[in-house]
């Protein structure tokens, strides 16, 4: 079972606009929040999967909790709390690019009790943090406990999903992401959260390769419709190519694509820290080309829809 720690919410977005304006502004709210996206989409592809997030008892809550159940992802680790739900205002532009404000994250929990997680060792193949939860008051150090107390065996994968918009410190971000990264074995980055973090005229190629070492073996670098790039201590740079794709929405693909490496690794049986290390080029390239079709699959869909496995077949 993988334990996905962060953020729960709904997404908000505009109905397209009636010409004439005075008439209302229809939203479509659809659950999200980017380690609720992976957890979704870790169920969909046929993984054992829980959240430890916080959700609320109001009707937002409720249905956040509920789309969990039907999902089938566990959750033996949420906490509840009496605050509302929290929401994403997603303003997309022409090119399907998002951007987001944030409403009600300040106070959230986003992680598990460690002594409950503890119990459960035996069960887990992997824990995954990143996004909001690592720049958190209340749950980052908690966190970085969790991921520095995980045995041997546990796979740690990391993405920082960068979020300037609930917390505009580019300086908090790196201080984070330097704490995180260096517990993680598997890192997954957008391009775009690279720039936000280090400047667009930094060497972004230098900097995920220099990720490597310590505990990190494998390091993804996603560049959206330029493709991903891997690289490896075993098996060196790898370039995996986007596929072609009419784009809805690039919302949750990020998401989709993390949450497809690792289920190809559970599903190869790579998922750990050992094995990881191992893998050959070849096998790069299949993780890569299956994480590259799962958020294809996502960015067909407005908002964050995710495939199931028996649409991502033949298995690389």
């Amino acid at each position: 079972m993988y334990l996905i720690c962060g953020e729960a919410l709904y997404d908000v977005f505009i109905d397209p606009m009636d010409a004439d304006v005075r008439r209302k502004i229809s939203l479509t709210a659809k659950a999200g929040g980017s380690p609720y996206n992976v957890a979704i989409g870790l169920a969909r592809l046929g993984c054992a999967v829980s959240l430890a997030t916080e959700i609320a008892g109001d009707t937002l809550g409720r249905q956040l909790e509920a789309r969990l159940e039907l999902e089938g992802v566990d959750r033996q680790f949420l906490r509840r709390t009496a605050q509302a739900t929290p929401l994403a205002m997603v303003d997309v532009d022409s090119t399907g690019t998002p951007r987001y404000a944030f409403y009600g994250l300040e106070d959230c929990l986003f992680h598990p009790s460690l002594p409950a997680v503890k119990k459960q060792w035996p069960a887990l193949l992997g824990v995954h943090v990143g996004s909001i939860p690592i720049v958190s008051a209340q749950s980052s150090d908690h966190l970085l406990e969790l991921v520095t107390a995980t045995p041997a065996k546990v796979l740690v994968s990391f993405d920082p999903n960068i979020r300037l918009a609930i917390e505009p410190d580019a300086g908090r971000w790196r201080d984070a992401v330097e704490r995180f990264r260096q517990r993680a074995h598997l890192i997954k980055v957008s391009e775009e959260d690279l720039a936000n973090l280090y400047g667009a005229a930094a060497d972004l190629d230098a900097i995920a390769a220099g990720w490597l070492g310590g505990r990190c073996s494998l390091v993804a670098v996603t560049r959206g419709a330029k493709g991903a790039t891997y690289y490896s201590r075993a098996a060196g740079k790898i370039q995996i190519p986007s596929v072609p794709v009419v784009v809805a929405d690039t919302v949750g693909a990020g998401d989709s694509f993390q949450a497809a490496m690792l289920a190809w690794l559970a599903e190869h049986r790579h998922a750990s820290p050992g094995e990881l290390a191992a893998l050959t080029p070849k096998d790069v390239e299949a993780l890569g080309h299956f994480a590259a079709h799962a958020a294809a699959a996502t960015c067909r869909q407005k908002g964050p829809e995710f495939p199931y496995r028996k649409s991502l077949h033949p298995a690389p």
